[in-house]
């Protein structure tokens, strides 16, 4: 097996980790536990359901470590192309997933308190709200690298050519849309159309993923 192919499978094999870590904790685990803007039924389920609570922590710590190798790799993969480009896509990866850390230390916080003794209930609620407003927020922030670490990924494929081009174009969209969504969040703007903006993110995250893990790279025209 080529080397470069070992290495497109293995920035795969990160990735789809990733994608998979956040959907689980997102979509699954995430609802059972941390309930917005409720930090008293958030309370009751980080003690009734320590066990999920502590599986959605796993995830978190999946998630940090998964966005950290993909940077590293996508690094190791794209840096014989487009050494610059490469850089700049690991350090805003390795940026997310080091803001993401944060999360982790609130909702491992969160667990603790939650089942602490000396501990009174309203002391409970008031310290779950303001670290469940600390975990909201460091995704929030977060979602600004991942936006900004798609756009050097869809820049190299994009004028390398050694993937299909409207893949990194629909990476640029998408990490634009990724920015762009964020800026409106803390704006205070909020309407149904800037959730779409994430779409082609999205799309072109698990068309990445599947052309790494498939094809890896083409082969350079020089």
């Amino acid at each position: 097996m080529p080397k470069n192919l070992t290495t497109a499978r293995l920035t795969g094999i990160w990735y789809l980790i990733l994608a998979i870590s956040g959907m689980l904790g997102f979509l699954i685990y995430q609802p059972q536990i941390f309930i917005s803007n409720n930090p008293e039924q958030t309370l009751t389920n980080l003690i009734n359901l320590a066990s999920t609570a502590r599986i959605r922590l796993i995830l978190e710590f999946v998630i940090i470590i998964s966005q950290a190798l993909s940077a590293v790799w996508f690094y190791k993969l794209f840096k014989p192309i487009n050494e610059w480009g490469a850089f700049t896509l690991a350090i805003w990866g390795t940026m997310n997933a080091a803001i993401i850390l944060i999360s982790a230390i609130a909702m491992s916080s969160a667990i603790n308190i939650a089942n602490a003794v000396n501990t009174s209930i309203q002391g409970k609620t008031d310290m779950i709200q303001l670290l469940s407003q600390i975990m909201d927020n460091a995704w929030g922030v977060g979602s600004l690298f991942f936006g900004l670490w798609l756009l050097p990924m869809g820049y190299i494929i994009v004028s390398s050519k050694r993937m299909p081009v409207w893949l990194g174009r629909t990476l640029i969209i998408g990490g634009t849309g990724y920015i762009i969504s964020a800026f409106f969040d803390y704006l205070g703007m909020k309407h149904p159309l800037f959730d779409l903006m994430v779409i082609p993110a999205t799309i072109g995250e698990f068309w990445i993923i599947g052309y790494l893990l498939i094809y890896g790279l083409r082969p350079s025209d020089k």
